[in-house]
């Protein structure tokens, strides 16, 4: 009987083995996306969007942990196009992470660029976009990376990708010239997506909202992204609890809610349980919007479960119940309770920090220049143009890439010297502020970091013309949260509640409205790699940075060369 288990642990092993040398004997795994504009019926208007293959949102891809695929971009639209794989490492290959005139200057009409996507220990679901203008409103879609052997958790019976969108009736060139010309907000979306469908109570909608089909007993895996542009959103499934087992790529201990809230640029894995009665039930997301001041999309979208089997289905069934939209404590809550797995971490958990950054993320005001007016271009707070700002800094983009300008030591492009501390020290997250320290600094600015550094970052929101929640995104790297509260960072009280033992690893950060977030990251990736929120208007307002990881000492702790086909400014 001992023999035979031996035997049977030896067969096990031997077929892992062949099973990854297979995969690693493979040809490489290659993607062609073609970036074209394509006709689109929602909300009972048809219009032409910038797509993927025509599909929107655009096609999954699909790797193992630590495959190396190839995306082969062809842009036959009318606009520039880059495309980011988003939480993706991609060690020493900053060269294809897309950011455009940050890492590559952009794939121009009629051109290509094959792109080399490096995946390391990431395990789940992340997603690729556009990295230019808006463009990525419509020119996104998800990523599954599949483990080596097996889940930390049940298998599920099948899996489904839950892509959250907006739509507008305009065309999104528009939208996003008419807001960059205003100085003012952009207008809102005209509703939210569920896998680029509005749902049931929209017009012109029902027909197409998206649905699938489960049978009782079995698990499904809902591999969840928030593409929205704008949106931080609640999501619930009416009757049935979420767990969820795994946070931008890596996994979590399974924690299980009625709903969970996902920021733009973060991605979730959840287990759903098809254990009710079978019928036809509604899955739902609408926003979590923590300002009073600033206008939102407030729609709720909607998608179907349908049961397999013979029954009458409920003619009308109801809505999951949702937080409110300023529910706070709720999206915290959830926030704040996912847990990492240790055994499953890239690193340890940083303890001596040899790199410490605080960061305000403020939005911001410009006064408006001589000879505008108000009705013209000038239609934020008191007559201003809005903007946005880290550390008093309202980034501009140069017009060649920093990557290249780094590479090459070209001068001129951008300055080093990014500040590690708030230039302006005042109370952040006071009701009341003064108008002079709306008006940021215009520049062209980065932070030098040297390889193998332990960096702590603590992103601070302020109530400069409004607070909000900012996610905060940084490219090449995944970071752990290892804390987060409300109101003025405190260098000496806040540090004692971090969490260094089970912190969540994630690549973007919800910094809660008038409130801080601290985390914790090995700076082991060489390269230039951009740092910005993902709330796509605090993005076109300058809510952004670049760290520049410097080379480590041997061959594999350097920059890669760029690529020969590297798209020309």
């Amino acid at each position: 009987m001992l023999l035979l288990g031996r035997k049977t642990i030896f067969l096990q092993i031997l077929w892992s083995f062949f099973f990854i040398v297979g995969i690693n004997s493979q040809r490489p795994r290659e993607y062609h996306f073609v970036v074209r504009e394509a006709k689109y019926t929602r909300l009972c208007c048809t219009k032409t969007l910038l797509t993927v293959n025509g599909r929107f949102p655009g096609p999954i891809i699909k790797a193992y942990t630590g495959e190396t695929v190839y995306v082969n971009v062809y842009n036959k639209g009318d606009f520039n196009i880059t495309l980011h794989w988003h939480g993706v490492k991609q060690p020493r290959n900053p060269w294809s992470d897309g950011p455009e005139y940050i890492t590559q200057c952009p794939i121009q009409p009629g051109m290509k660029f094959r792109q080399k996507v490096i995946f390391s220990f990431e395990q789940g679901t992340l997603w690729w976009h556009a990295h230019s203008d808006w463009a990525r409103a419509t020119v996104h879609g998800p990523i599954f990376v599949y483990p080596r052997t097996s889940y930390p958790f049940p298998k599920p019976y099948a899996e489904v990708p839950i892509v959250f969108g907006e739509w507008w009736k305009s065309e999104i060139k528009d939208v996003y010239e008419q807001f960059v010309i205003s100085g003012g907000s952009p207008i809102n979306s005209d509703a939210l997506t569920i896998n680029g469908q509005p749902g049931d109570f929209f017009p012109c909608s029902r027909e197409e909202t998206f649905k699938f089909n489960v049978d009782f007993g079995k698990t499904y895996l809902l591999r969840i992204v928030n593409a929205a542009m704008n949106v931080v959103l609640f999501f619930s499934v009416y009757k049935h609890s979420l767990t969820v087992v795994g946070a931008d790529a890596a996994y979590t201990e399974p924690l299980t809610r009625d709903f969970i809230c996902i920021a733009p640029g973060q991605s979730l894995d959840v287990l759903l349980h098809a254990n009710q009665e079978p019928d036809h039930y509604y899955m739902a997301a609408r926003a979590y919007s923590s300002s009073s001041i600033l206008p939102f999309d407030n729609t709720t979208t909607t998608a179907r479960i349908h049961y397999n089997g013979y029954y009458i289905p409920t003619s009308s069934p109801p809505l999951p119940c949702l937080p409110y939209y300023n529910d706070t404590n709720a999206a915290f809550d959830f926030l704040g309770s996912l847990r990492g797995k240790p055994e499953t971490y890239p690193h340890k958990v940083p303890t001596i920090i040899t790199t410490r950054i605080i960061s305000t993320i403020s939005i911001n005001t410009f006064p408006c220049p001589e000879g505008q007016t108000y009705s013209q271009t000038c239609e934020g707070p008191n007559g201003t143009r809005l903007a946005a700002s880290m550390n008093n800094i309202s980034f501009e983009l140069p017009n060649i890439s920093i990557l290249d300008a780094y590479y090459y030591y070209l001068n001129g492009v951008y300055s080093n010297n990014f500040p590690s501390f708030p230039p302006l020290v005042f109370n952040f997250t006071a009701e009341y502020l003064p108008m002079i320290l709306e008006i940021p600094k215009r520049r062209t600015m980065a932070r030098v970091i040297e390889y193998d550094s332990t960096v702590e970052i603590v992103f601070q929101g302020t109530n400069l013309v409004a607070g909000i929640d900012h996610p905060m995104h940084i490219h090449g790297t995944s970071f752990y949260i290892v804390g987060r509260g409300l109101g003025n960072f405190d260098e000496y009280e806040d540090p004692k509640t971090y969490n260094l033992i089970d912190p969540p690893l994630r690549n973007t950060v919800l910094v809660p409205i008038n409130g801080w977030a601290t985390i914790r990251y090995r700076a082991g990736n060489p390269g230039v790699w951009f740092v910005h929120c993902h709330l796509e208007r605090h993005l076109t307002w300058g809510m952004e940075t670049v760290f520049i990881v410097k080379n480590g000492e041997g061959c594999d702790e350097s920059l890669l060369p760029p690529p020969p086909d590297l798209p020309p400014c």
